[in-house]
């Protein structure tokens, strides 16, 4: 053994022996096991084409609604496009609502909301299978993903509709800091039961919702947060620096931003599997592997189940693991040792 390898076992033994460093390491492995960096860039991607026509709806929409209450409306606004720290000013005064005479344009609008939405939530869905290592007889046919679909964007409308109210009814905090503190706490309890239904629907198996709870809460805090520090930086360093304005820094800002919230996402769904499963601690290298590296391996092979009457087999130096103490581990639950199959 040379210095480099028992340098890192002893890191390693270090990392084990302590349940913050383990946990936190739990959630890094399997965020890698689960190669979840392109389930990132599939979220980014579909969610960057669907919020452009999101934009454009809700400032046609706020304009007719609005019409008669310009200062409102503007609120509103405001407090919309600061949901994008840094380049929300931009947005703003690039996005011009559609005319309202023109409902063509603004039935393709809608159309075309409606259909980037839809494959957001697809591709959700799809990342909640691979996050919880679902087989392929227990992900939903297509009729139930549809479905779960439309339900995600109903959760999406009631939780904009949601924090548009409390952005519009809040007063600006005004150099208070007791209104300040209070309406980041209401963004952050908005932000959890927006992330909360979101991962209920969009997972497709029986885990309980209770599973789901602290995901959420770590994104919806994490979001307010990652709020808080753009308009920190815009506030105090690029308030009056036009290097970040034009059209190209727009849309690069803005893919960023999204692709930032996305990670966020999906390491929150991860850390949910990780807490349900007892995922830790993991093992830097190996051998020997721990429990936890034994059910996840046995996860990501069972997986690639695709139809109900296969089966496969998953052993580890004589001990093996049965396929349906893996599966429970489908629907939340925690599988048995491998040394009690043996």
């Amino acid at each position: 053994m040379n210095v480099f390898e028992r340098t890192l076992r002893r890191v390693d033994k270090f990392q084990q022996s302590h349940t913050a460093t383990a946990f936190l390491y739990g959630v890094i492995k399997k965020f890698g096991d689960d190669n979840a960096s392109t389930l990132v860039s599939n979220l980014a991607y579909t969610a960057f084409g669907s919020v452009f026509v999101l934009l454009l709806l809700l400032v046609t929409i706020l304009g007719i609604v609005l019409a008669g209450h310009p200062t409102l409306e503007k609120q509103v606004l405001n407090s919309t496009f600061g949901q994008f720290p840094i380049i929300g000013t931009d947005l703003e005064r690039n996005i011009k609502a559609l005319h309202r005479d023109s409902v063509i344009s603004l039935l393709i609008a809608v159309l075309g909301l409606v259909w980037g939405s839809l494959g957001l939530a697809q591709n959700g869905i799809f990342t909640m299978s691979q996050v919880w290592n679902l087989p392929g007889p227990e992900r939903p046919n297509y009729l139930k993903r549809l479905a779960r679909s439309v339900a995600f964007l109903l959760v999406l409308a009631v939780g904009l509709a949601v924090s548009t109210f409390l952005a519009a009814t809040i007063p600006a905090a005004g150099g208070s800091m007791l209104l300040a503190v209070g309406g980041a706490a209401a963004s952050a309890v908005v932000n959890f039961g927006l992330y909360l239904f979101a991962f209920d629907v969009l997972t497709p198996a029986k885990i309980p919702m209770r599973q789901l709870a602290p995901g959420a809460a770590v994104a919806g805090v994490g979001w307010t947060v990652l709020q808080a520090l753009g308009a920190f930086v815009v506030g105090h360093y690029l308030k009056n620096d036009s290097s970040v304005y034009g059209l190209f820094a727009i849309v690069l800002g803005l893919f960023a931003w999204i692709y930032l919230i996305t990670q966020l996402t999906v390491y929150a769904a991860e850390l949910n599997v990780v807490l349900a499963r007892r995922l830790w601690p993991r093992g830097l290298i190996q051998p020997p592997l721990t429990e936890a590296d034994r059910r996840s391996l046995a996860a990501q092979a069972v997986q690639n189940i695709r139809r109900p009457e296969q089966r496969v087999e998953v052993s580890f130096d004589g001990e093996p693991m049965t396929e349906a103490q893996v599966l429970g581990m489908g629907n939340g639950q925690q599988a048995e040792s491998p040394a009690s199959t043996a």
